[in-house]
């Protein structure tokens, strides 16, 4: 996925978008990245982080800012806006 990892010799991060299971070795990526690869358009998307068990907490990136991606982090996409039939 990456052309550059800041993961050296530990091997490939799964992590999830929208539930669909995905690897990387590259810890530091751009919200625009993976929402590329997830086949998304960022123009169109945001990408949030959603963390705990419980307690669930989403945190959105613009599609600019840096996301640390780290072993099973799930994110999720967000349509920005959708035209009403």
């Amino acid at each position: 996925m990456s052309t550059h990892s800041d993961n050296k010799g530990r091997g490939l991060i799964p992590f999830t978008i929208d539930g669909v299971p995905y690897e990387t070795d590259d810890l530091s990526q751009r919200a625009s990245q993976l929402l590329k690869l997830a086949g998304l358009d960022p123009a169109g998307f945001d990408l949030g982080e959603v963390e705990g068990k419980e307690h669930l907490k989403t945190t959105w990136y613009k599609e600019d800012e840096t996301v640390s991606v780290h072993k099973n982090a799930r994110f999720v996409s967000r349509r920005h806006s959708a035209p009403v039939a």
